[in-house]
């Protein structure tokens, strides 16, 4: 990439709805909405609340399903986009993950294969894939045993202990890893006591999440030889350059992009307003 800048999964469509915006080429990447096998209409509404300096949403995957998403979606992002992009999977089982990470497998716009492994895994009772050791190595594994294009898995922060989620990753094949996804949060409409969103319990995001993000990535990064990409609160320049200090090669932005359209153009700009200042 010619810079560590990528817009993150699920807070950029499939990347070009904001070519209207600015000229998307001069991200790093683009990684796209998590993709499943089969179309997910999403978590019943609301599913979006605001809380101080953070955001909490329950979206539920929503996705128009693999074929689509190629067929439809892709089509649409490479007239506009000349770059290589990070596929994001998402399934209920490993072999629901398997056969879409298939599907961008073959696609030349793909450089990347992110498995997001905080998704409910319905063989385990519910259980997330990434938050179980065993579940981790057993995915990862069969993915490399199937796909050719690099695979990062996507951690989840809803753990004992980062790092030996992050080895068990790497052992058992991946070439690189994303960190952070949502820690779990919960808010309570206090004027008429009900739960913000309507499934309770969701994914906190936003610059509040930021210090849990670097510390994930810096622990894991210190553990492992395989590549980072930090993400959890990013606004600006200068949280990209806390996030490649402690070991990312490279940082998604998330809510952000929701709050402000421009935001990656905007660090961009920023990254190089602050190197040309040198």
């Amino acid at each position: 990439m010619d810079n560590p800048v990528i817009p993150a999964s699920g807070t950029f469509g499939y990347g070009y709805e904001f070519a209207e915006w600015y000229d998307i080429n001069m991200l790093g990447s683009i990684c796209i909405k998590s993709t499943t096998l089969n179309p997910k209409e999403g978590n019943a509404l609301p599913r979006v609340a605001e809380c101080k300096n953070s955001m909490l949403n329950s979206i539920g995957l929503q996705n128009p399903g693999i074929e689509k998403a190629i067929n439809e979606e892709l089509v649409k992002l490479k007239k506009v986009f000349k770059k290589k992009i990070i596929a994001s999977v998402a399934g209920s089982t490993i072999e629901e993950y398997v056969k879409v990470a298939e599907f961008f497998d073959k696609e030349d716009i793909v450089a990347i294969i992110e498995i997001n492994l905080s998704c409910p895994n319905v063989e385990q009772g519910g259980m997330s894939f990434g938050v179980d050791q065993v579940s981790v190595e057993k995915i990862c594994k069969e993915l490399k045993s199937k796909i050719k294009k690099p695979i990062f898995v996507k951690l989840s922060p809803n753990v004992t202990d980062i790092v030996k989620i992050a080895k068990t990753a790497q052992k058992a094949g991946a070439d690189g890893l994303t960190l952070i996804n949502c820690p779990l949060g919960l808010s309570i409409n206090a004027r008429n006591k009900t739960f913000s969103i309507k499934n309770k319990v969701a994914g906190l995001s936003g610059p509040a999440i930021k210090p849990i993000a670097l510390q994930n990535v810096y622990r894991a990064a210190n553990s492992v030889n395989i590549p980072i990409i930090g993400v959890g609160g990013i606004e600006n320049a200068n949280d990209v350059i806390e996030f490649m200090s402690v070991g990312a090669v490279a940082v998604q932005v998330g809510s952000y992009n929701l709050v402000n359209p421009m935001a990656c153009f905007e660090i961009i700009q920023e990254m190089q307003n602050c190197i040309s200042s040198f």
